[in-house]
């Protein structure tokens, strides 16, 4: 859920590559459906379809549309943005609302908390009551800096990112028992997208987040033993200091 062209596209290929069925959703039909048909041509099965990731019938129905043509719910990933990038002043630009709290007005909040907090209800508690079922699966919630740190300008993100971390926390404890496994991830740096080839030319290597290697500690995620399960994870770039 929230399949964008860097880090949701790059969660569905791995995926792929790894064995499984894939359901894509995302506001943009055309271009999850463009990235289920790449994924269907190299052997893979995936479909896309456009979702309201806050809209608690539109996320029901995908769940349900995703277990009737592909099988029973294995692994489910939230990760939807809160709106368009917004440039900073050093050029770096970051999902979510830019706004003094002078400036916050009530939509933009709630318009954050819906889509990331609320929406991550939805998925996860659809989720839950068809692995519940299997006694089986993996909910993965993707976070950020603000998740554990309200940063100067950025309330909106930060409430619902925090939001969205608790909610995490509480499922993982409630659900554990059952079998399911609820993980956090605190993507804690920039992540790299073609639109910053400048930005990361200027930078060290690997100084922003590869896409593919958040993917790939997912996928680690999901394959870890029971006897040994991590509920929140942090990933950085070597040069991100925190």
């Amino acid at each position: 859920m929230g399949a964008g062209p860097g880090l949701g596209a790059a969660l569905a290929r791995r995926f792929a590559a790894a064995r499984f069925a894939i359901a894509i959703g995302a506001r943009d039909g055309e271009r999850v459906a463009a990235l289920a048909g790449e994924i269907t041509a190299a052997g893979g099965q995936a479909f896309g379809a456009s979702v309201d990731a806050g809209d608690d019938a539109s996320v029901t129905d995908f769940i349900a549309r995703a277990e009737r043509d592909l099988g029973p719910l294995e692994v489910a990933i939230h990760n939807p943005g809160s709106s368009p990038s917004t440039p900073l002043e050093d050029g770096v630009f970051a999902r979510g609302i830019k706004n003094s709290v002078l400036d916050l007005g009530g939509s933009d909040l709630e318009g954050a908390w819906r889509t990331i907090c609320l929406g991550g209800l939805f998925l996860g508690r659809e989720a839950a009551r068809r692995m519940m079922a299997r006694d089986h699966g993996t909910i993965i919630f993707t976070g950020a800096t603000a998740s554990v740190r309200g940063s100067a300008l950025f309330a909106g993100t930060a409430v619902a990112k925090a939001g969205l971390r608790a909610l995490a926390q509480s499922m993982a404890r409630e659900l554990g028992p059952r079998g399911i496994h609820v993980a956090h991830i605190v993507i804690d740096g920039q992540i790299l997208a073609p639109r910053y080839g400048e930005l990361a030319a200027s930078r060290p290597p690997d100084a922003l987040l590869d896409p593919a290697h958040i993917a790939e500690a997912c996928v680690q995620l999901h394959r870890q033993p029971r006897s040994a399960w991590s509920h929140e994870i942090d990933l950085r770039p070597w040069a991100e200091p925190f």
